[in-house]
């Protein structure tokens, strides 16, 4: 019997191999967008761990975001005072860093999406766990990167608090992204070393049998990605640094043509205003308010004017917020935390607790390592910039401490308990 050699129809639908027809797809660009995010996630993540280990957790209840982390918690240290500007560093370099990859992440994703539509959809044990190791490595780089970036622009709509989920979904990403390295490292590399000596492209799953009319190179598609993350990066970066380059930041808060709460001493930034925080004008007056000091020697009450009356130190430090936002050196001036630590009957320094007025969020309250007490930098301001703290700035007295994150600079200052925490 004749055989008919009729023509047969391409197959329809994502699972067919003919639906994916791009001719930019192939090894050789899912390798050079491999390489790059080999280099910059693992960035992300370690200034990501380090940024989680400046909260000191290990040191109260009450800094610890991620409960019950157990061994995942094994790299924690006490946070360093010295060099000052240490978190404004590396919170800078995790958020930009973050953001400049979005372009590059999603090309990756794109380049390989025809991976995720393969049939069967395991072919042995190893390639079972690749595509698991895979699922993991896109769903979880999707969360971190979209949590990440809301809590950038203060939307917090997350179904529980940005800090547990963004730990706990790092440490899934990067699982799933270190197995992905161990499996597809050799090959990126072979694919890279193919393109410098000019030899042919492999099929390997990623090149279209039947590829379409190319309307762009694959160099040119390279370009267009890197000119999206420039593009990000100069309007993010801005926002750690001070002058013209702030106006540039105009896709993140903080950042913008009008960064600065107004003009003068007081015209640096802030996360979270008096009004917002709860504070009434009426509680923080001269007659009000009282520090209260707590230690082995007892309990002391001080009104700002006590507090005026003890020596007066002064210390040229930046603040820098997990949002990646930083400003540059302000001067304060206030009491050292080492000489209030000696008011409340310690000889040395020791950690600290401190409570404020702040009636709701989730840093009114926060703990400081004796470490940082002991810093002579370390003060309880009372002025900044040669003025007086307003009201969204602290007053009457707020926290400043050289390396420390936003939050744990805490304003509206109620109470200090000195002591082991």
């Amino acid at each position: 019997m004749a055989r008919s050699f009729l023509p047969t129809r391409p197959g329809r639908g994502p699972f067919a191999p003919d639906f994916w027809r791009s001719p930019l797809r192939g090894p050789r660009f899912t390798s050079v967008l491999g390489v790059v995010l080999l280099a910059g996630v693992t960035l992300v993540f370690v200034t990501g761990l380090l940024s989680y280990a400046a909260y000191n957790p290990g040191l109260a209840p009450v800094n610890d975001k991620t409960p019950g982390k157990g061994i995942l918690g094994f790299y924690l240290f006490p946070w360093p005072t010295d060099p000052p500007w240490l978190y404004r560093l590396t919170q800078g370099v995790h958020v930009t860093l973050g953001l400049v990859l979005v372009p590059v992440l999603l090309a990756k994703l794109w380049s390989v999406v025809p991976r995720l539509f393969t049939l069967p959809p395991a072919r042995s044990l190893t390639h079972a766990l690749e595509r698991i190791s895979l699922l993991l490595l896109v769903g979880g780089a999707l969360f971190e990167f979209t949590t990440g970036i809301l809590n950038i622009q203060l939307d917090y709509v997350f179904p529980g608090s940005f800090y547990p989920l963004h730990f706990y979904g790092a440490w899934v990403f990067f699982g799933a992204f270190l197995a992905h390295v161990a499996l597809k490292a050799p090959v990126a590399f072979r694919n890279l070393r193919r393109m410098r000596d000019g030899t042919g492209e492999r099929p390997d799953g990623l090149v279209a049998p039947r590829p379409g009319p190319p309307t762009v190179s694959r160099r040119g598609a390279l370009g267009l990605v890197g000119g999206g993350s420039l593009l990000l990066f100069a309007t993010s970066a801005g926002r750690s640094f001070d002058g013209p380059l702030r106006a540039t930041a105009v896709l993140t808060p903080h950042g913008g043509p009008e960064p600065e709460p107004g003009g003068g001493p007081a015209g640096f930034q802030i996360n979270k205003t008096a009004a917002y925080a709860g504070i009434r004008a009426a509680e923080t007056t001269e007659e009000a308010w009282r520090l209260t000091v707590t230690g082995p020697a007892g309990t002391v009450r001080l009104s700002r004017a006590g507090l005026l009356g003890m020596p007066l130190h002064s210390a040229a430090l930046p603040i820098a917020c997990v949002e990646g936002w930083s400003t540059s050196d302000q001067w304060w001036r206030g009491v050292r935390l080492r000489d209030l630590a000696a008011l409340a009957g310690h000889d040395d320094p020791v950690d600290v607790y401190v409570e404020s007025l702040q009636r709701h969020g989730a840093f009114r309250r926060g703990a400081l390592r004796a470490n940082q007490v002991a810093d002579p930098r370390s003060l309880l301001a009372l002025y900044v910039n040669g003025e007086e703290l307003t009201a969204d700035h602290g007053y009457p007295a707020r926290i400043i401490v050289p390396a420390a994150p936003g939050v744990l600079n805490t304003k509206w200052v109620a109470r200090l308990t000195f002591g082991d925490l």
